[in-house]
């Protein structure tokens, strides 16, 4: 995946967490440490929360790997080189 194709994913990913974020009232990494933690076990019995937070833990899961290879990609990378230039409209 080339890192043009890692920022449109990680703009999707980040539209979707947006909505978990609305939602709830928390921003994702905050969301994630405390599930990770077990502060949010007392949730588990309730149907809604448990299918949104497993969803929106795989969301911030797989944004957090693609944000690593961007930073990965783009550390080895001559900007000037990567950026993609639009025409003007």
């Amino acid at each position: 995946m080339n890192t043009y194709e890692l920022v449109v994913e990680m703009k999707m990913l980040e539209r979707r967490l947006t909505l978990y974020e609305e939602k709830y009232g928390i921003l994702s990494q905050d969301f994630y440490d405390a599930l990770m933690s077990g502060n949010l076990e007392r949730y588990d019995e309730y149907d809604e929360t448990r299918i949104d937070f497993s969803r929106w833990k795989g969301i911030y899961e797989t944004w957090q790997r693609r944000k690593q290879k961007y930073d990965d990609q783009i550390k080895g990378q001559d900007i000037g080189e990567t950026l993609r230039l639009q025409p003007a409209y």
